[in-house]
């Protein structure tokens, strides 16, 4: 019941993930905030996870906690008039049912994956 729970509210979240992508396309939004925003959206649409969602109980935090605690902290910075629009942009996206991918979330991913696993063999090799 409680990962049920955490998965609805991961999948709520998405609607203001991509509130958040649209800002980042807008030219009225400040430069730190769609470097912040960017990276952000580009984890949460992100194929891979940082932590992948098959491990018990951790698997779910990036999804149930890392990325809606951003996505709020990110709505509140937005302009107001930056957000509106971008919400209106959303729900249209949202309405017409297509999914929207990050490459550069995916390639950040695998870097990230592909730096963990070369320190590992640096650190265990023999």
């Amino acid at each position: 019941m409680l990962f049920a729970r955490l998965r609805r509210w991961a999948t709520l979240i998405k609607k203001d993930v991509l509130t958040l992508w649209f800002a980042c396309r807008d030219p009225r939004t400040p430069w730190w905030f769609k470097l912040l925003a960017f990276g952000l959206v580009a984890y949460a649409l992100s194929p891979i996870d940082l932590i992948p969602d098959f491990i018990p109980v951790i698997g779910l935090l990036d999804d149930a906690i890392i990325i809606p605690l951003g996505v709020l902290i990110l709505l509140r910075l937005l302009p107001r008039d930056v957000r509106i629009s971008s919400t209106e942009r959303a729900e249209v996206q949202r309405a017409r049912g297509k999914k929207v991918v990050s490459g550069f979330g995916l390639f950040l991913m695998v870097l990230i994956w592909l730096a963990v696993l070369y320190y590992l063999v640096q650190r265990y090799a023999m």
